[in-house]
């Protein structure tokens, strides 16, 4: 099956590549260390297309160099492979790694077809992916800024009234009225404020961005038929169709809800059958932003003027499939609570079913 073929493993890292190549009819395997740098993996590349006389497969693992040393060697006609590390075999009386080894073991293991390749975005698609999650971090940033604001007041005897809700023109209005007589203290209050005053612009700016990237004829279909389910408006829909980057690849509901780790996890031998949490393995990011949706079926069934705006156009299909998912889940948690589960998990089971119309409403657009 794989006569003829050299298969390569890279262990890739910020300043080099480590490389093991295995011939074929061979069992010596060749090492080599590159620079991690364009030109001297476009002469590396080169040099191997001369001397192997036959195909080349590469592999690498995903990780925080991305997909950009990929896209170069196909460029170069060199078939590349991202596998998910997590995925990667291991043996459990290996104590020793190195860069070498994992070299050699990726270019083993691409040999044997042990491997599992990740579906790689495209520019376009890594480029949409990180714009919603740079506001994800805008995001957590700026809790941390008002949460040192709210604590610095704390520390000098200044409390927002309670049950009165922070961060409203109201409570900007109060941060407005307070000094303080020591110049230091002045200064860092004016400080926090303006981080965070700062992050409230950069979310401002992200979000008119989201908006805009959400109409590209890339999006708009499947960002549309999200934004018809409660709970999920531009940000979420682009979110999770830029972190799922392919529908098509997931062929049934249940794959797509181990893909964002929402699974029960297992661990059942003979007779014995035990269920534990969801495995949180896969995407955090579109399991988050499930989670974050999943919360409002706590409230009864309803369509809000901004829900009826967002359905405007769409197709009945979808609506009417919006409509049985927000009668459903609401039972759904609902029916978790009288039972004694905690709100948190019922939150997590319906994103769990909240996954499944999402994978019908994207299979039903694309």
């Amino acid at each position: 099956m794989f006569e003829g073929i050299t298969f390569i493993g890279l262990d890739v890292h910020k300043r080099s590549i480590a490389v093991a190549v295995r011939r074929p009819g061979t069992v010596a395997v060749h090492e080599e260390r590159l620079p991690h740098e364009p030109g001297a993996v476009a002469r590396w590349a080169r040099r191997w297309k001369r001397t192997s006389g036959g195909k080349l497969v590469c592999a690498y693992e995903a990780g925080a160099c991305g997909y950009a040393l990929q896209r170069q060697l196909e460029g170069l006609g060199i078939e590349c492979r991202v596998v998910a590390p997590s995925l990667v075999p291991r043996k459990p009386g290996e104590r020793i790694k190195t860069d070498r080894r994992d070299a050699r073991k990726l270019a083993e293991y691409l040999q044997g077809g042990h491997l599992t390749a990740v579906r790689s975005p495209t520019p376009a698609e890594e480029a949409a992916r990180d714009l919603c999650r740079a506001r994800e971090d805008a995001k957590q940033d700026r809790m941390r800024c008002r949460h040192r604001l709210a604590k610095f007041l704390l520390r000098r005897g200044q409390s927002y009234p309670t049950g009165r809700k922070p961060w409203t023109l109201a409570h900007h209005t109060w941060l407005q009225g307070l000094s303080f007589e020591s110049p230091a203290a002045q200064v860092v209050f004016d400080d926090y404020r303006l981080a965070v005053a700062q992050l409230d612009a950069r979310i401002e700016a992200l979000d008119r961005q989201i908006e805009i990237v959400a109409q590209e004829p890339l999006y708009r279909s499947a960002v549309g038929a999200l934004r018809c389910f409660r709970g999920i408006d531009t940000r979420t829909a682009l979110g999770l169709v830029s972190e799922l980057h392919g529908i098509e690849r997931f062929g049934r509901p249940r794959a797509l809800m181990a893909f964002v780790g929402l699974v029960p996890s297992e661990a059942s031998s003979g007779e014995r059958q035990r269920r534990g949490a969801i495995t949180k393995a896969g995407n955090g990011h579109a399991r988050k932003l499930l989670i974050e949706a999943a919360w409002h079926a706590r409230h009864k069934p309803a369509l809000p003027a901004a829900l009826r705006q967002r359905r405007q156009r769409q197709s009945p299909e979808i609506i009417a499939m919006a409509d049985v998912a927000q009668q459903r889940l609401h039972r759904r948690f609902w029916r978790l609570v009288q039972r004694g589960k905690p709100s948190t998990v019922a939150a997590t089971a319906v994103a769990r079913e909240l996954t499944g119309f999402v994978w019908a409403a994207l299979h039903a657009v694309h």
